[in-house]
């Protein structure tokens, strides 16, 4: 059973439209305030730190590390009831300091997850109009944790 199955329709307004728009192309794009520099997910009309409005979309890599998560066991919605149990992810990406992405770990178990392991961006088309952005373990060996400074 597809993770998530009521996500088939997304109904993105005009602050959050541009980041739909780069997932349906497989990109990730996060805002960065043209101002102060800062990036900030989820997009917003402003910036949260210096208040300007100026915003340029930037494309992220899409790797990073697991900053929290949690496994969810009772269904939020009827339809998910099938899913369950399935984990959420925050995910803090390397290339955006300061923005986190909400997600889900696909092809690991619940067990398996670990704050600080490192994750990298899937594309998950769940309908033609819609492409979510997923994450995995790399595909590399031995880079799935680092170890603490």
């Amino acid at each position: 059973m597809p993770l998530l199955p009521d996500l088939e329709t997304i109904h993105p307004d005009v602050h959050t439209a541009p980041f739909w728009e780069a997932c349906k192309r497989r990109e990730l794009r996060l805002q960065r305030c043209t101002a102060c520099g800062r990036f900030r997910q989820p997009p917003l009309p402003g910036c949260p730190h210096c208040g300007s409005t100026g915003v340029e979309w930037t494309r992220s890599s899409g790797r990073g590390r697991v900053f929290s998560y949690t496994i969810v066991h009772h269904p939020a919605m009827p339809s998910l009831k099938g899913s369950v149990p399935y984990n959420v992810i925050v995910v803090e990406l390397d290339d955006a300091p300061g923005a986190r992405l909400i997600s889900n770990l696909l092809d690991t178990q619940p067990g398996e997850i670990e704050v600080g392991m490192r994750v990298e961006l899937s594309w998950d088309e769940v309908s033609p109009d819609v492409v979510l952005p997923r994450f995995r373990r790399p595909s590399h060996a031995g880079s799935s944790r680092e170890p603490a400074s």
